[in-house]
C-alpha cells in the first residue's frame, strides 16, 4: 500500500542523506522525494512517498523518529489528507495536435505554459492518478519530456505537522 510520510528536519547538510540511507538500509524503495525550506529556516519539511505494510510503516517511522535531524514524522494516509504533484509535460504538437492538446488540457485542468510552433508545454497539477490519466490519454511518441514534482501533501482541518 502507498504511504505518503511527512516529516519536519533540520535544515543542514546531510540530513536528506541520512533518511535516503535510513531507506536504503532496510531495502525499502522511495517512489517520490519532495523537500524544501519552512517558513522557519532552521526546518525543512521532507515528503516522501514509498510503500509497504502498515508494520513496515510503522517500523520505518520509529526509525525516521530516531534519527538526530528528524524533528517530527507523520503519515499522512493514517488519516485524510490532501496530496498534490505538480507535472510539466513537453508535447510534440503540430496540425491538428494543437487543438487536441488544447482541449485536453481544459478538461484535466491544465494549463499551457509554452508554445512554440512544434511543442506545447501543459502543467497541471493534481492526484497522481490524473496526471497518469492524462499520459495516458497522449500517444508516447509525441511526449517529448515528462517532469513531475513527487507528491506532497498536508493533513485536513486542524491537524498538522508542527514543532
Amino acid at each position: 500500500m502507498k504511504h505518503i510520510i511527512s516529516m519536519l528536519m533540520e535544515n543542514e547538510s546531510g540530513a536528506l542523506s541520512r533518511v535516503a540511507g535510513l531507506f536504503s538500509a532496510r531495502g525499502y524503495n522511495i517512489h517520490a522525494l519532495t523537500v524544501a525550506p519552512t517558513e522557519d529556516d532552521s526546518l525543512s519539511r521532507l515528503t516522501l512517498v514509498t510503500s509497504g505494510t502498515s508494520a513496515q510503516i510503522e517500523q520505518v517511522v520509529k526509525h525516521l523518529n530516531r534519527l538526530v535531524d528528524v524533528v517530527k514524522v507523520l503519515d499522512l494516509t493514517e488519516g485524510e489528507h490532501i496530496e498534490r504533484e505538480l507535472m510539466l509535460i513537453k508535447l510534440s504538437a503540430t496540425g491538428d495536435m494543437r487543438e487536441e492538446y488544447k482541449r485536453l488540457a481544459d478538461i484535466f485542468r491544465g494549463d499551457i505554459v509554452d508554445v512554440t510552433s512544434t511543442t506545447y508545454t501543459i502543467q497541471m497539477v493534481g492526484k497522481s492518478q490524473k496526471l497518469d490519466a492524462f499520459i495516458d490519454t497522449i500517444d508516447p511518441v509525441l511526449i517529448l519530456e515528462t517532469v513531475r514534482s513527487g507528491t506532497v501533501g498536508v493533513m485536513r482541518g486542524e491537524k498538522s505537522l508542527h514543532v
